[in-house]
């Protein structure tokens, strides 16, 4: 499997701090409290990164499964636990998310910044596909960039936030370029019931949001 993150992985962190003045942090681990975590849940976080947000869930008495298809990404999170949490369990998997096959299995499926690396139709199958793996009344969390909205100056500004950062990851990773998806209409498009929504501000303008999502039993 090719590492795509082998160059840009290690500096994600750093990166994501630097641009976001850690308000991508903020927004990974928006929805996750001793209100949606309870002891015993099992979730799962599709495209871990360095964890740090599977990590507070995991403090918070959750089963959790990490799942990455690059080995970079999850070296650093294994020494990212080592570091600040050793003596937690996480279960870690080295693979394609679209291999993973544990439907109906799992009480939260986390995204966060994960989704906006696939072009529109790959999200829509990833996304569903991320639906399956929830139980019946699963709980569905999406944290990303906002869509676009306000006064035409902050959607400007919205978008062009967005277009450095992606042109950054399709020249270091190949990710795909694209517009900012608008996540909240696509998980109802697949059936689930938005039911929060978190906002993240950067200039005093909402750049990111965490979207919780339920589905249907």
């Amino acid at each position: 499997m090719r590492d795509k993150y082998k160059y840009i992985g290690p500096a994600y962190d750093f990166l994501s701090n630097l641009y976001s003045g850690k308000n991508i942090h903020r927004c990974k681990t928006a929805m996750l409290d001793v209100e949606t975590v309870k002891p015993g849940d099992r979730i799962l976080f599709a495209g871990v990164g360095h964890g740090r947000d599977a990590i507070r869930a995991a403090e918070l008495g959750a089963d959790v499964t990490v799942v990455d298809l690059s080995e970079t990404m999850l070296r650093k999170f294994a020494a990212a636990q080592q570091k600040e949490a050793p003596l937690l369990k996480i279960r870690r998997i080295h693979s394609d998310i679209m291999k993973v096959e544990e439907f109906e299995q799992y009480d939260m499926v986390i995204a966060n910044f994960f989704l906006n690396v696939f072009d529109e139709d790959m999200m829509l199958r990833v996304l569903e596909h991320l639906i399956r793996l929830g139980k019946p009344e699963a709980r569905v969390v999406v944290g990303d960039f906002c869509y676009p909205s306000g006064n035409p100056l902050a959607r400007l500004f919205k978008k062009m936030y967005w277009y450095f950062a992606v042109f950054i990851f399709w020249v270091f990773a190949n990710n795909a370029f694209h517009k900012i998806y608008n996540y909240p209409e696509h998980m109802q498009r697949l059936g689930l019931q938005v039911t929060e929504k978190k906002h993240f501000k950067l200039l005093n303008m909402d750049c990111y949001w965490s979207i919780l999502g339920r589905k249907q039993a």
